[in-house]
């Protein structure tokens, strides 16, 4: 879709007009460039590549990714051609023949955007003149030994020399857009800004790397912002270099973005600047085209979760599968900043109530964060094999019996049951049973732990006892390894995994967005996030009654560590207290929220960001309306009219309510009446329709 197109069909309440009539709008060329295209390190891989389909139809042929060339990335991701631009071909052509490498091509992921992609380690040679200019322009030295900013070094100036080159055959119109993402890109705009190019930055941080280091000390961050000696705790931490690369770029870019209120104000604190514009993370929403189909794939990997605990918890399954609550957590193998902390001390006093209470519901939860092993638990395997032996037993049986009963019913007798099974099937059957005898605990870890007397999740275990004995019914499972469909344990994707789960828990301390909780969200599974998270705070902003659509906040910005985690606990046993039918409403009313993480609508942020960053950079040539930044507007989910399945709802004054009170509620809901009322309260940003031919307009002609 050609740029002047989708612009002018971008109704934000910033609205950007070109004042010159010889400038063709669909010239501008927009270049993202973060270390993260095609080179999966953290979530930033996730933003770009799920933004890229939506960023392509805005932009079309017009739209170019730079990132660093890997050959085990490319092989499998990439689809080299030649680039339709001329003048982005002439640009590459220049640099390679100056002997660097440079490819081209298309990114295989929805959208198939153009890549380009500088080879590092052809470039290396140039490292010691490169960081010399680097230091010239802007008094950062980069040590010898990080080699992480050092690659940075090399990956910003080749970007730099590109779009140098590129704004060379432009006679400096303003034709360029230029995207950043993080500081390991930052280099690129620093030198970009010194050089003076006709070239509109923008600069995105998605974390500030001193706030992931100060969280990861266990520092109490978020009430101290303003005390902290920036400089002196960079230094402590080895990190001032890249620091002050970070800084710089914020300073440097015409705008400067972070993904969530909350990181911004970290940001005004720790890079003294207040963003722009905040852009929060999105996700490529698929809806199904019946509401009960997410149900089914609940039900469906439910059950594949449900083989592998009859396996691991062999000879000590005295507990209902059907009564069975799967909670679990994923991500970095970050204790604290993740809130592993808090979940551990939280389950432990889950498992103290519903013992109290003798509940019949049993909770398994699994730790899916990777942490370094040498192999897979003797005993984890063993269980798995025994649950396929006692499985092979039984069809075995079933199929004897079933020919017996089958000839008898032919000659028309009821045979007799007591002689159906003969001797050598009990036998079979007595050896079955006696092989699922154990004389040790199910094990809580999946895997042999390299160090396991370090471990902060083994030790907080062992403190708080979760053994996984008879008595618990609370039960921890730790997967150190991200789950795979050719494990021979647990054979789930991820997404199947999530998908058979009934709650996600994300107490994070250190959060700026939270893809994890997004993920369940468009899922249809329930999530637990706090007031520290980006997402938790989008969240909070944009429904009114989160905790009725499955979306669980922890405050642990404004209580104690322990207020925390007693309402974290009361989050988690009020969830236990919901009946099968309030679990299957909450996860419909969950799955409705996916359409607030859709980036067709969250993509509204980043076209604001351009449009700003076009009309800082040239004045002259764009204007923009004096506005707020967008709003979202008709953009908020109600509290529902029926009685909520939420805990603060759905606990009863007697312990010994009546099945008809259960009945009374859910008489109360109305699926397709509700989901109809928040298809509503999302409106569409802009409308996706085409001009007429011969009737281009300008840049401002279009309203709501």
């Amino acid at each position: 879709m050609p740029l002047a197109r989708s612009l002018s069909m971008t109704s934000l309440n910033g609205l950007l007009q070109c004042e010159d009539e010889d400038l063709p709008v669909e010239d501008l060329l927009l270049f993202e460039i973060s270390w993260e295209v095609t080179n999966k390190v953290g979530g930033i891989y996730t933003v770009i590549q799920t933004k890229a389909k939506t960023t392509a139809d805005e932009w079309g042929e017009n739209y170019f990714l730079i990132g660093p060339y890997f050959e085990q990335n490319v092989k499998t991701q990439v689809e080299f051609s030649e680039p339709p631009n001329p003048a982005v071909k002439k640009a590459m052509d220049t640099m390679k023949s100056q002997g660097f490498q440079v490819f081209f091509g298309r990114w295989l992921i929805e959208g198939s955007p153009y890549v380009l992609l500088f080879d590092i380690g052809s470039a290396a040679w140039n490292l010691d003149k490169w960081k010399s200019g680097f230091w010239e322009v802007s008094n950062i030295g980069i040590p010898f030994h990080d080699r992480e900013a050092n690659d940075a070094v090399i990956f910003g100036s080749l970007t730099a020399w590109f779009l140098k080159e590129l704004s060379c055959q432009f006679d400096d119109k303003p034709n360029i857009i230029a995207h950043f993402h993080e500081w390991q890109a930052g280099v690129g705009l620093i030198l970009s800004r010194s050089q003076k190019l006709p070239v509109a930055t923008i600069f995105t941080t998605h974390a500030t790397l001193l706030g992931r280091y100060l969280c990861a000390a266990s520092i109490d961050f978020y009430n101290n912002l303003d005390q902290f000696d920036i400089d002196k705790e960079a230094g402590e931490r080895q990190i001032y270099h890249r620091y002050c690369m970070e800084r710089a770029s914020v300073h440097c870019a015409h705008v400067f973005t972070t993904v969530s209120q909350i990181t911004a104000t970290e940001a005004e604190h720790m890079l003294k600047k207040c963003p722009d514009v905040v852009t929060p993370n999105g996700l490529n929403i698929k809806k199904f085209s019946a509401m009960h189909e997410f149900q089914n794939l609940h039900s469906m990997y439910k059950a594949r979760i449900q083989e592998f605990i009859r396996g691991h918890f062999y000879g000590h399954l005295d507990f209902d599968l059907d009564k069975t609550l799967f909670f679990f957590i994923a991500g970095r193998y970050e204790f604290s900043n993740k809130g592993a902390d808090m979940f551990l001390e939280a389950l432990s006093r889950l498992n103290f109530l519903l013992r109290v209470h003798k509940t019949d519901v049993t909770v398994i939860v699994f730790f899916i964060m990777p942490a370094k092993t040498n192999n897979f638990n003797v005993e984890t395997l063993k269980g798995q094999a025994v649950r396929k032996q006692l499985w092979d037993t039984a069809q075995s049986v079933k199929e004897k019996f079933g020919r017996k009963l089958y000839n008898a019913l032919l000659k028309g007798e009821i045979p007799d049951l007591n002689k159906i099974l003969d001797r050598d099937d009990i036998s079979i059957m007595k050896r079955a049973i006696f092989s699922t005898q154990r004389h040790s605990l199910p094990p809580v870890t999946t895997h042999n732990m390299i160090d396991d007397s370090n471990d902060p999740i083994l030790n907080t275990i062992r403190r708080i006892g979760l053994f996984n004995n008879r008595t618990d019914r609370v039960k921890v499972i730790l997967h150190p390894e991200f789950l795979s469909s050719t494990s021979p344990l647990l054979p789930l994707d991820y997404e199947e995994f999530v998908r058979g789960c009934h709650l996600g828990v994300f107490p994070s301390y250190y959060e700026p967005w939270g893809y994890t909780p997004a993920e369940c969200t468009v899922m249809g599974i329930p999530s637990v996030t706090t007031n520290l998270s980006g997402f938790g705070c989008f969240m909070q902003e944009h429904v009114a009654d989160p905790e009725a659509y499955g979306i669980y906040i922890v405050d642990r910005r404004f209580r104690s560590p322990d207020e925390s985690c007693n309402q974290l606990t009361q989050f988690l046993y009020a969830f236990c207290q919901q009946n099968r039918r309030q679990r299957i409403i909450q996860r419909n009313r969950t799955e409705r929220l996916s359409d607030l993480l859709d980036w067709k609508y969250l993509g509204r942020y980043y076209m604001h960001a351009r449009h700003l960053a076009l009309s800082r950079t040239f004045p002259d040539k764009f204007e923009m309306e004096p506005s707020a930044p967008p709003k979202t507007e008709g953009f908020r989910f109600p509290r529902p009219s029926s009685v909520p399945p939420s805990p603060s709802a759905s606990q009863h004054s007697s312990p010994h309510h009546s099945e008809a009170e259960d009945e009374d509620e859910d008489e109360r809901y109305d699926e397709d009446e509700e989901a109809e009322r928040d298809r509503q309260n999302i409106k569409s940003p802009f409308s996706l329709g085409t001009l007429p031919q011969g009737k281009k307009k300008h840049h401002g002609e279009y309203r709501n």
